[in-house]
């Protein structure tokens, strides 16, 4: 079943077509850089105690309760996804979207350790942060892969029954946003959820059905 629904998922297909396929040197770029910019997005979320939407948000909620590293709790909270991301998207998705964890975690325990930031306003960390994890995820969808989570799902539905995966996210980030009332203060719920806004407004304006042939 896994192999059965590859072809229906994997994004770069559609520019197969065309002509126009990403090779290793692509991939290997395009994940590296979805990578960096999550991280640096989650390291200013940290900073600021918010959280945002999807995986990411789940695992900064996770990461005020629990006396854990956020890359650890980011791999912990995917692992019930990675069935279904195997069951839906195929092997070489859910390998990409492993590496891509093995390296997120790798990288959000380095970024803190190469640059130093005393403060930062909770309108820039929500807008600024939420964006480049939107472009991180972006990129990492480009690529045939994902961070995971709920994205896994939002990225099937859209390419099964091309309903758009930003507005999915949406309402998935409602439910997180709704359990995230008694654990964290109403300002930092509000900041929390204009950065899920910035976050899936990247998905919901750049990553249409037909929209990416490269």
């Amino acid at each position: 079943m896994g192999n059965g629904m590859a072809n229906d998922v994997a994004l770069p297909q559609a520019a197969t077509r065309n002509g126009l396929v990403h090779n290793f040197k692509d991939d290997v770029y395009g994940l590296t850089l979805g990578v960096m910019f999550i991280a640096i997005g989650l390291y200013m979320l940290k900073l600021a105690g918010m959280i945002t939407g999807g995986v990411a948000g789940m695992a900064l909620l996770l990461s005020y309760q629990v006396d854990l590293p956020i890359g650890v709790l980011f791999i912990l909270t995917n692992l019930p996804f990675m069935l279904f991301c195997y069951a839906r998207m195929g092997l070489p998705f859910t390998l990409k979207t492993l590496i891509v964890n093995i390296a997120l975690a790798a990288a959000s325990q380095i970024v803190p350790h190469l640059q130093t930031v005393t403060y930062i306003h909770p309108l820039f960390a929500a807008l600024v942060g939420g964006t480049f994890i939107g472009m991180g995820v972006l990129s990492l969808a480009r690529h045939n892969a994902s961070v995971g989570g709920t994205g896994v799902v939002t990225l099937w539905l859209q390419a099964r029954f091309a309903i758009n995966a930003g507005k999915t996210q949406m309402l998935l980030d409602l439910l997180l946003f709704a359990l995230s009332l008694s654990l964290l203060p109403a300002p930092l719920l509000f900041w929390s959820a204009l950065s899920a806004l910035a976050m899936n407004a990247m998905l919901m304006n750049w990553h249409k059905p037909g929209r990416y042939q490269g």
